[in-house]
């Protein structure tokens, strides 16, 4: 009876969005403790058929903006391996929509994106689509020192799933996908429009995050060969070229000099002034932080 009542809720969903003119689309978004972000991101959605925040008990406001605002709001109780939490949501809630939106409260939909993606969806021929982040830190967007993301954020439900590349997860590498990627079945595109990513709500908060972050590379970066959904290739996708380029600079004596050289000298970073100098230098900070642990786990394991 209660799957008949959630296929009933989900044809009112669909038909409700459609007679709106609302985007028939499904956003999911990660958040914890994302007051700040999260109405920014949000107010950009009034036009999106459907909501959802994926909460992880936040102490601050963010629950109550979210409800605020119409977006559903439900709560993840993270346990210790996988899924994490954008999967779980994933396998979890009763999603309205044939098409999923994947963003972080720190991430803004523009109204052409908006309209892009409306026009993409009518697709038949695709199942997913990569959307490029214009990354705002510390007050302006950086266009340089190889800052530009490609992200599977868009796909068909029941088409995408993220790659499992740490299965022996816990609470002190985050809750949710790290750099883990989205595989969709089927034939993907990229599209045109940027999405806003506003990088760094503050210094302090990036630290922290990225400390989690360092945890969980070191463990992936240690074990050897996992990554079989989307393996370390020079000639592959972003993702898998920038695998690629890890593991081999990774093994190099002085790799975090060698990767604020490349991305602040090289890759013009110096051109986006301070906040070019912070970003490259936290890049090159996040590298040696993850070396430093892969050295203290090997070191307990010996």
């Amino acid at each position: 009876m209660e799957k008949i009542d959630d296929k009933v809720e989900e044809v009112r969903k669909v038909a409700s969005a459609a007679s709106t003119g609302k985007l028939p689309v499904s956003v999911i978004i990660a958040a914890r403790n994302e007051a700040r972000n999260l109405p920014r991101c949000l107010q950009a959605l009034n036009d999106v058929g459907e909501v959802y925040v994926i909460d992880s008990q936040s102490t601050d406001e963010t629950v109550e903006i979210a409800r605020a605002h119409g977006a559903q709001v439900v709560q993840f109780h993270y346990q210790g391996g996988w899924p994490k939490k954008r999967q779980w949501a994933m396998n979890t809630l009763p999603i309205a929509h044939e098409w999923i939106l994947l963003l972080d409260a720190d991430e803004v939909l523009t109204p052409e994106l908006s309209q892009e993606i409306r026009a993409a969806i009518q697709n038949p021929a695709i199942d997913g689509y990569s959307i490029l982040l214009r990354t705002w830190f510390l007050g302006r967007v950086l266009r340089h020192g190889d800052v530009g993301l490609w992200k599977l954020s868009l796909f068909r439900r029941n088409k995408g799933r993220y790659e499992c590349r740490l299965k022996d997860q816990d609470a002190s590498m985050a809750d949710m996908e790290v750099h883990e990627h989205v595989i969709v079945e089927g034939t993907t595109a990229s599209l045109r429009n940027p999405l806003i990513h506003h990088n760094v709500e503050s210094l302090s908060r990036y630290i922290q995050k990225h400390d989690e972050y360092s945890n969980w590379e070191a463990r992936v970066l240690l074990q050897r060969g996992e990554d079989k959904e989307l393996p370390p290739s020079p000639f592959g996708t972003q993702a898998q070229r920038r695998r690629w380029l890890k593991r081999k600079l990774f093994a190099v004596p002085g790799s975090p000099v060698l990767l604020f050289l490349y991305r602040y000298v090289l890759r013009f970073g110096f051109l986006d002034g301070v906040p070019g100098l912070i970003y490259c230098g936290f890049q090159a900070v996040q590298m040696f932080h993850t070396k430093a642990k892969i050295y203290e786990l090997k070191s307990k394991k010996s």
